[in-house]
């Protein structure tokens, strides 16, 4: 195969994905040649079959709660019904305006943008539609698809997985999600605000089993009040077919019926007859290994994203795919902490997090070293109004900095931001107390917890 360039690129990045183009955007800027291969769409699975289309479908779902609930507020309202043509139509338009603009920076910064399947040839080469791309360094970002069981047959009739249900043409009457977590709290939040009866099957002891156990444990008493089923702490066995839909048989013995399975147990990395192990790439259960700065054992390969065994997040993508760029070119760059990443489910109410649970704090720090506050929402002027309830927590380390920070309540995730900074510049609670947060704001929630946590509590008892 013949290079179609006239010159080594100095970046071949296999993988249009959030680290991939980030990696792009950012070495392009740094003045990097940069050659990107993408056989989908520019965007990856975050633009088009994830972060942005699940949460349109969530801001539907919580127009439709509005219009239902809009009595409340004194408000006339009637609630006819969900066109889910409508939906799409909106959904699509959010996603296409999106990516028309992405492919406008692609194009603006002289990226070489080749569509077509790649494959790794070499350490130092991908080849696609018969041609080879040499690079003196190769980035691979293939991200993830869907996973499933063994045995366990996805058809995307009435076994399926996120991404046909975000292509659903109807609202089903009823869904079994297999999988607590937050693809699968996402969906049946979704799919509840549009009137379907949902159950779902974890089994792990608790909801967003990932989460701090006070956030699980808040979101599941959400779920029951909103009329979300679930089971937990028994794992599935089998799924067959029935007249109408699909019979789920746990290990436990119980069995659930519906209309549809969706199989959200997570994302598996895109690696298999890719020539990543012929390159010499040292692999795990599918997952490229790297370091800190995100380097393989072949030193002329780097990976980021959901294809390497980190937070599988769109926003942790774009920071690994920076952070090769800028050492790819030379400047200093400082290992990501994973734990100073914001987490958010989506979910009605929402799940927000950065930082150590409290488990996590005492394991590192020793139980007794582990200090804990809780703030309810009830006291916040701003989710009165917006009628949420909910929590916040902190952990500290006794006599010193915030840990971890765990809020549940719809918008929490909009607080996060804050939240990603009073754990990354290791705040103590009396220098977060001493700022002053707008009133009324949700915002303002963080403030009064920290105010609390520093023993001087305003809208909250002792």
């Amino acid at each position: 195969m013949a290079n179609d360039a006239s010159t080594v690129f100095d970046l071949v990045i296999l993988g249009g994905g959030s680290g991939g183009y980030a990696a792009a955007l950012r070495a392009s800027q740094l003045g990097l040649d940069v050659a990107l291969i993408e056989k989908d769409k520019v965007g990856g699975t975050c633009l088009h079959y994830g972060c942005i289309p699940t949460k349109a479908l969530l801001h539907a779902g919580e127009v439709a709660d509005s219009a239902r609930e809009s009595a409340g507020f004194g408000v006339k309202a009637t609630f006819e019904g969900i066109d889910m043509p409508a939906v799409h139509k909106y959904k699509d338009g959010v996603i296409s305006g999106l990516y028309k603009g992405l492919q406008g920076l692609i194009a603006s910064r002289k990226i070489t943008y080749v569509e077509g399947e790649g494959r790794l040839s070499s350490p130092t080469s991908v080849d696609v539609n018969g041609q080879r791309y040499e690079g003196r360094h190769v980035l691979l970002a293939t991200g993830s698809v869907p996973k499933s069981i063994p045995g366990l047959e996805i058809d995307g009739n009435r076994i399926i997985n996120s991404n046909h249900a975000l292509t659903l043409d109807r609202v089903p009457q009823s869904v079994v999600i297999l999988g607590g977590g937050v693809i699968g709290c996402e969906f049946a939040s979704a799919w509840k605000s549009f009137g379907t009866d949902v159950t779902i099957v974890e089994g792990l002891p608790h909801l967003v089993p990932a989460e701090d156990e006070n956030s699980s444990k808040l979101l599941e008493r959400a779920f029951r009040k909103r009329g979300i089923k679930f089971s937990l702490g028994s794992f599935f066995e089998k799924a067959e077919y029935t007249d109408n839909g699909v019979k789920v048989s746990l290990a436990n013995g119980k069995e659930y019926e519906a209309e549809l399975l969706l199989v959200a147990i997570g994302r598996g990395p895109v690696s298999q007859g890719l020539g990543y192990e012929e390159a010499g790439v040292n692999m795990d259960r599918g997952y490229v290994l790297v370091d800190e700065y995100c380097r393989t054992n072949v030193p002329t390969i780097s990976a980021v994203g959901d294809l390497i065994p980190t937070l599988q997040l769109a926003h942790v993508g774009f920071a690994e795919g920076i952070l090769v760029a800028e050492r790819l070119a030379g400047l200093d760059v400082v290992p990501i902490d994973y734990d100073g990443v914001p987490r958010v489910t989506y979910s009605h109410p929402e799940v927000a997090s950065v930082g150590l649970t409290e488990a996590k704090a005492k394991e590192i720090h020793g139980a007794d070293k582990v200090v804990t506050l809780k703030y309810n929402l009830g006291g916040n002027g701003r989710s009165k109004i917006l009628k949420t309830q909910g929590e916040i927590k902190l952990v500290q380390v006794r006599d010193g900095a915030v840990v971890g920070v765990h809020m549940v309540g719809d918008r929490m995730g909009e607080q996060v931001g804050e939240a990603q900074l009073i754990y990354n510049w290791e705040a103590l609670p009396a220098e977060v107390a001493q700022l002053v947060h707008a009133h009324p704001t949700q915002n303002e929630a963080l403030g009064e917890a920290h105010l609390a946590l520093a023993g001087k509590p305003l809208h909250s008892h002792d």
